[in-house]
């Protein structure tokens, strides 16, 4: 009858809808975040954490960060290395500058252990910050601000699976998964893990840390530290722990360094949201 037509034509809808909501749902998707760390008023790299190991890439940090956001990404993740190491804002002006240039959204950390440090970028126009050592030492930190409605993701930074604080010198005895899965009803966005032994070195990021990572948490992963190559990216779109993929990385050196292309890095980890070069016809 035409009824019944009429129902199996909504059912097979149904069912094309929800393949392909899970279709979608496994899309390799993944944020890409180029970074800018600051060192002294300059944009740095450094080697595995190391401050008397950096490479100054560029005099001018906010240009930096604005050529990224011209490129096409979506998000800028800024690091206060002299504030990481001390505690002390001592690049807040510039970090300010990024914030109300670029015309994308941006993360902040390094030496953010207080509310008023952590209100003083939100003010100033970040969108989220990013808490290493406070949230270990001072967990209520966290669940402070995410109860304000400001957005937070907590960074674990680990050496062989184990979290490091205040600019990567003290080794806490904590397991970065351990960490990881007592976030997970505080209200933050993400964890974002580092594997302090791979930054900087291009050698590929920490795919089995991070597997265990995902494991251990229901937060968003935003991986960080290693990625050598675009070969590296795309392993971590593949890296996959129960249906759950990381939701972004972070990188740094292998731009700098032009071992990765950050338009082709991009529409890699968006490919729905094909980038073009700005001399290629729409």
């Amino acid at each position: 009858s035409i009824i019944m037509k009429f129902v199996l034509s909504i059912l097979q809808s149904q069912k094309n809808l929800s393949l392909f909501i899970l279709i979608m749902k496994r899309k390799n998707t993944m944020q890409l975040i180029p970074a800018v760390d600051i060192k002294n008023g300059k944009c740095v790299r450094l080697h595995q954490g190391n401050y008397d190991l950096e490479k100054v890439y560029n005099e001018d940090p906010v240009s930096q960060a604005l050529h990224f956001a011209s490129a096409g990404a979506r998000w800028i993740h800024v690091v206060d290395l002299d504030a990481a190491r001390t505690g002390n804002p001592e690049n807040r002006e510039i970090i300010s500058q990024i914030a109300s240039t670029a015309p994308i959204p941006i993360q902040v950390g390094g030496g953010i252990r207080s509310i008023d440090s952590a209100k003083a970028l939100y003010g100033s126009g970040v969108e989220r910050v990013v808490i290493g050592t406070a949230a270990v030492e001072n967990p209520n930190l966290i669940e402070g601000l995410t109860r304000q409605g400001h957005r937070v993701a907590v960074g674990l930074d680990g050496r062989n699976g184990r979290v490091a604080t205040r600019g990567w010198k003290d080794d806490t005895g904590f397991q970065v998964t351990e960490m990881a899965k007592q976030f997970e009803d505080s209200g933050v966005d993400a964890v974002i893990v580092t594997e302090i032994e791979r930054d900087g070195t291009l050698l590929g990021p920490d795919t089995k840390g991070l597997k265990e990572v995902l494991t251990s948490t229901s937060l968003e992963v935003i991986a960080s530290g290693g990625v050598g190559s675009l070969d590296d990216i795309k392993a971590l779109l593949e890296l996959e722990s129960d249906d759950r993929k990381l939701g972004g990385v972070i990188i740094g050196k292998s731009l700098y360094e032009n071992k990765v292309d950050l338009l082709s890095a991009l529409n890699a980890c968006q490919p729905t949201r094909r980038i073009k070069e700005k001399n290629e016809d729409c």
